[in-house]
Parts: C-alpha cells; sequence; structure tokens
C-alpha cells in the first residue's frame, strides 16, 4: 500500500513541475513550429517542435539589426550599391547612387523589410554581404542560438540557412535590448528621405500592432520554402512574452495563433493552466524539399565541373610536359649542329627581344 501510495505521489508531481506532453490534436497551432516564453527568466511557456529547423526567411533581419548596430553609428550616411539596388525585394525599392542614413535603412529594414536594404547595411559593416554572415553567425552562437545559421543577410532563399522556433525566440528576446530596435519594431508607419530628397512612405508588415496595445513589436517573414514566420513581443501578466511561428501555410493564422499563445502564456503564468510541450510529424513540404533537393543538385554539378576541369587541366599539363621534353631533345640535337658564330647571333637576338 505504501508503495502505490508513493508512486501516485510521484506522478502527481511530475504533472506539477514538468511541461505537459501532449497530443497533436490538444492545443495545436498550425505552425510546423512554435514557441511562448517568458523572457524575464526563459521558461518555456508552449512549445511545438522547438528545435525544428526551418528556412529563416525574413526573420533573418533582426540579426543583420543587431550587427549593424553594433558595428556603425545611426546618422552614419550610406550610399546605395548597384549590388544592393538589384536585389529582389519587396517595394519601395531603392536605387543605384541613393544616399541613407543608417536608421532609416534599419527602418526600411524592420518595418517593411526591404531586402536590398539589408545588403546596403552589410556592405557598409563588412565590404560584402559575404563577410557580413560571418558576424551574423558569430552573433548568433553568442546568443546561444545553437541551431541556427544564415546565409544572407536578407534571408533569401540560398546556400545553407536555418533556424528554429526556439532560436528565434531567444534572437527576438536579445533584439529588445536595443532600444532602436524596440522603437522601431513598435512603429506603425513612417515617412524616411533620402539624402536626394525621394520621399518613401513604410508601413509595418505586422498586424498586431494595430490589434493589440501590449504588443512591442516583431518581424514577420516569407518565403516559397520557409512559408509564413513570425516573432513577436507582448506584454502580458507583469512580463514579456515572445512568441515564435516558423512554417505557417496561411497568412491570417499568424496574427491569430500569436494572439492565442500569447493569451495561453499569460494563463500559465497566472496559474490557470499548465505549460505545454508536444512533437508532431514534420515532413517537409514539397516546396522545401525542392528546394534542397536543387542545392544538392547544384553542388553535384559544381564537384563534376570542377573535377572535369581538373582532369582537362592535368592532361594539358602532362601534354606540355611530354612536349617540352621533345622540344628540348630537339634543341640539344641542333645546337650540336651550330658553329660559334651562329649561336652569339641567337643570344644576341634573344637579347634584344
Amino acid at each position: 500500500m505504501g508503495r502505490f501510495c508513493f508512486v501516485i505521489l510521484l506522478v502527481c508531481m511530475v504533472f506539477l513541475f514538468v511541461p505537459s506532453y501532449v497530443s497533436a490534436n490538444a492545443k495545436d497551432v498550425s505552425a510546423k513550429g512554435a514557441v511562448a516564453i517568458d523572457v524575464s527568466n526563459d521558461r518555456i511557456l508552449y512549445a511545438k517542435n522547438p528545435h525544428y529547423k526551418q528556412p529563416p526567411a525574413s526573420t533573418t533581419k533582426l540579426v543583420t539589426a543587431m550587427v549593424v548596430l553594433d558595428k556603425l553609428p545611426l546618422n552614419k550616411v550610406v550610399r546605395v550599391s548597384d549590388t544592393a539596388a538589384q536585389t529582389p525585394t519587396v517595394s519601395p525599392r531603392i536605387r543605384e547612387g541613393e544616399h541613407f542614413t543608417v536608421e532609416d535603412l534599419l527602418y526600411m529594414l524592420l518595418m517593411r523589410s526591404i531586402n536590398s536594404a539589408a545588403v546596403v547595411l552589410a556592405e557598409a559593416v563588412s565590404g560584402s554581404e559575404e563577410e557580413f554572415v560571418k558576424l551574423m553567425n558569430q552573433k548568433a552562437l553568442s546568443i546561444d542560438a545553437e541551431n541556427t545559421r544564415f546565409a544572407n543577410a536578407s534571408g533569401l532563399p540560398g546556400g545553407e540557412q536555418y533556424i528554429t522556433a526556439y532560436d528565434l525566440a531567444k534572437i527576438l528576446k536579445e533584439s529588445l535590448k536595443y532600444p532602436q530596435i524596440r522603437e522601431i519594431i513598435n512603429t506603425k508607419a513612417k515617412h524616411i528621405r533620402s539624402e536626394e530628397g525621394r520621399k518613401i512612405f513604410l508601413k509595418n508588415t505586422n498586424q498586431l500592432l494595430w490589434a493589440d496595445e501590449g504588443v512591442i513589436g516583431g518581424k514577420t517573414g516569407y518565403t516559397k520554402a520557409a512559408q509564413h514566420c513570425f516573432v513577436n513581443a507582448g506584454k502580458k501578466a507583469d512580463t514579456t512574452i515572445v512568441v515564435a511561428l516558423l512554417g505557417e501555410n496561411v497568412r491570417d493564422n499568424l496574427w491569430q495563433d500569436t494572439d492565442f499563445l500569447l493569451k495561453f502564456g499569460e494563463d500559465v503564468l497566472l496559474g490557470k493552466t499548465e505549460p505545454v510541450m508536444f512533437f508532431t510529424n514534420t515532413n517537409d513540404s514539397p516546396a522545401i524539399l525542392a528546394a534542397y533537393k536543387k542545392q544538392d543538385a547544384d553542388k553535384k554539378i559544381n564537384k563534376k565541373t570542377k573535377k572535369s576541369a581538373k582532369s582537362s587541366q592535368n592532361k594539358n599539363v602532362k601534354k606540355s610536359k611530354k612536349t617540352d621534353k621533345g622540344s628540348s631533345k630537339y634543341l640539344k640535337q641542333k645546337q650540336g649542329t651550330k658553329n660559334k658564330n651562329t649561336v652569339s647571333i641567337e643570344r644576341s637576338s634573344f637579347t634584344r627581344s
């Protein structure tokens, strides 16, 4: 009887102090990966496939902004390069030769998610986007976002890049320590001007700013492979809750599920319900699989091309050595038949040339 009571007590303690692991049908959201955390102590209030790696899309730009603010003053004026101007992006587009302050480029980056602004800022910091990405990956590791890797400053498809919902929540938490980022992501609309005088209107892509006064702000993202992504912070129960969603099919679900998770997280903090963590089948969508297969195919083609070029180069080297050997033998034979005057004339000609 005593042993039975001990087992019952142990089970009760597990349910009291360990997050619940429930089926996919209970307290589910439609995104492939999702988390809600209390930023005051990193407590997980809700988690669905929290460590599942997915493409980051434009949520990448939060790290871009942090690295820029670590390196550049807000009032620095930067020129738009041809490379940046030609980067695929949403409107409004910025033009080659235009000049903007770092601050205005950050507004374009975080409010409207303009990819070319990311490239301009990356070039301003490191000279090239490739070098800038090294700083981004270092920044991610410095805040323990260990399951995150970036390939560019914007989140556009290409290269090896991935993030998890849990890491994304960490990244926004770190971003909130930057007053300028906090201000920008909370701005609904803004006019900026280029140094040449062109006026540009920006409207924040985060729709929750108009729906909930407690929303601090966040960052949206979308690519075909990543689908819709969103990370957002809101004030609840005298603390800040960060919600991260990755791999959502329907954009409107971002707002509904974030609102639900903010309220659910608040209920956990108030003791009205228990934390939840669960895992589902996370088979990649056809779009993601196609993107990865294309990258693998491109790598194989490049490897085959390099191997073919190396083989051809080796053949040419061998052929050249054989020709040189034959020529050397021929010259030795010919030199033996020459008289001293002929040799003298040949040396004289070589000097003039």
